[in-house]
């Protein structure tokens, strides 16, 4: 399939008076027009500078770059810092790899050569390298619009953002200010209109847990009674193959982490002492999840929650079927258990910007992250419908979680694929129908590819044929990764492509691969 005019995308045309509103603008220049001593006109040009986030140049220049993956391009750096990092890091580190250069999906690595972007730099690239559309960052910083604020002193941007997010989580049309008032003061359960901001996503699943297990536990002596006080919290997450905890993966905080069988230790002592207990539901399987919810939603056990990824990029790249969450959420809405969406990895990756929307899924929470700031920052936000917003302040406060100049750049990102979804979709359609077309040429060796569109894995019937094709696509420096070490998972390959992957690059990657596997 070659590029045609139905596959360019769309490039919004924006200034950062259009962005953040001009009134708004009009004031950041006038007070830095005071405090730096400069003139208030040359401050305005700039706010009022329209910015092209995607120019056909840029995408031309991209497809141009295919052509050159896999050959050594300039020097590079033979002698880069060795770095002081933990031993594990040390171990897993690639400075061949590390980028000199990133642009679009190619990134340019210390040893000199040109590599694709395929597992969007460990899953975070949404927009690629040297987005044109991030020079509305650049802008802001120009404007010396203040970055560093605090939960009190959420800046305009971020309460911005607040809004923009609540808006598209819950599909009201842009400009319907009366709808998203609405959705904003309605106290009626299942609506999200809440947004707390934090640097990770494992910070944000942590905020839902906490906002999860304050039903159960005081957060301090001044908390109100929780309602369900004197009963034991019972978590349940997807199970892994082997009907253990290992599949899921929410975060790397001490309780999300042994929510997936770490610290199997603590696990034992919370779970004895009745203080947490954490319960697996096998994957697609809703009679199981319905014998679980049953045993654990009478006392002493109150089933406090259901957390769940869609694509379960860390066990194989299993998709959980519409169906299966469905019904699963019918049967914990009629159960008062809170469900937990967690779209770290799928969030942006999606024409509806989530993947619970395709769905139709009203969760109680949504994690945010990863894709929304492009790998810019840091920046993720846990949405929670107001019956769930039960933290104080100080339960899940950061000094660093409400960063202007990330919020600046969520909203590019997300003006971005809202010119584009259509395409999205279909770019992300032709993938997944390529990688089939190909597993289906080797029924010997390939199992299936799991997963959605951009978010896909070639599952493997043997771990070591598995390891082999990886590398040989490694060689080939295409970015992607093995996962041969998880409990009764299929060996996988993941991959992650970003959204502004081209027909070109998507050919030259089937290829590829198509070749390491003829040589398998």
């Amino acid at each position: 399939m070659n590029q045609n005019p139905s596959t360019w995308m769309v490039s919004p045309k924006l200034s950062l008076s259009d962005l953040l509103g001009r009134e708004y603008t009009e004031a950041v220049c006038e007070a830095r027009a005071f405090v730096q001593g400069v003139d208030k006109d040359t401050l305005t040009a700039i706010a009022d500078e329209p910015v092209d986030f995607f120019p056909r140049s840029f995408q031309e220049r991209m497809d141009e770059l295919v052509d050159i993956v896999g050959q050594k391009v300039c020097s590079g750096l033979p002698d880069s810092a060795p770095g002081a990092g933990t031993a594990s890091y040390v171990h897993a580190a690639s400075n061949h790899m590390a980028p000199l250069a990133g642009f679009g999906f190619v990134r340019i690595g210390e040893d000199g050569k040109a590599y694709l972007a395929t597992k969007a730099e460990h899953y975070h690239l949404s927009v690629g390298h040297s987005f044109p559309g991030y020079k509305l960052v650049e802008d802001a910083k120009k404007l010396g619009i203040p970055n560093a604020t605090h939960n009190n002193t959420r800046g305009h941007a971020t309460r911005t953002l607040e809004q923009e997010l609540i808006r598209v989580v819950n599909g009201i049309e842009k400009g319907d200010e009366r709808g998203l008032r609405q959705i904003i003061d309605s106290t009626e359960p299942h609506v999200l209109n809440r947004v707390l901001n934090m640097e990770t996503g494992s910070l944000v699943v942590e905020a839902a847990l906490k906002m999860v297990l304050s039903r159960f536990y005081k957060f301090d002596e001044r908390s109100d009674e929780p309602r369900y006080a004197g009963r034991t919290p019972v978590l349940l997450v997807i199970a892994d193959n082997a009907g253990g905890t290992k599949a899921n993966y929410h975060g790397t905080t001490i309780l999300t982490q042994i929510m997936r069988g770490a610290w199997p230790e603590v696990d034992d002592a919370l779970e004895s002492s009745n203080g947490m207990v954490v319960r697996p539901v096998r994957i697609n399987d809703i009679e199981d999840f319905e014998r679980a919810l049953i045993e654990y939603d009478s006392a002493p056990y109150k089933v406090a929650a259901f957390f769940h990824e869609i694509v379960l990029m860390n066990y194989g790249g299993v998709l959980l079927k519409e169906e299966y969450l469905r019904r699963a959420y019918e049967l914990c809405h009629a159960h008062d258990v809170p469900t937990v969406a967690d779209e770290i990895q799928s969030c942006i990756w999606s024409s509806e910007y989530f993947m619970f929307r395709e769905y139709g899924l009203n969760p109680d929470f949504v994690s945010v992250g990863k894709g929304f700031p492009g790998g810019e920052y840091p920046a993720s936000r846990v949405i929670v419908s107001s019956a769930m917003d039960n933290l104080d302040q100080f339960g899940a406060i950061v000094t660093n979680g409400q960063e202007e100049l990330a919020s600046i750049a969520y909203l590019v990102t997300m003006a971005f694929v809202g010119a584009n979804g259509d395409t999205i979709q279909k770019t992300g359609n032709y993938y997944e129908t390529e990688l089939n077309a190909l597993a289906q040429k080797y029924p010997e060796i390939i199992e299936q590819v799991e997963g959605c569109r951009h978010l896909s894995a070639v599952v493997f019937r043997s771990g070591d044929v598995a390891s082999q094709f990886v590398a040989g696509v490694k060689n080939a420096c295409i970015d992607i990764s093995a996962q041969t070490y998880k409990a009764d998972c299929l060996p996988a390959a993941l991959t992650k492509i970003p959204l502004i992957s081209t027909p070109k690059m998507i050919d030259f990657m089937i290829g590829k691969m198509n070749e390491v596997l003829k040589a398998l």
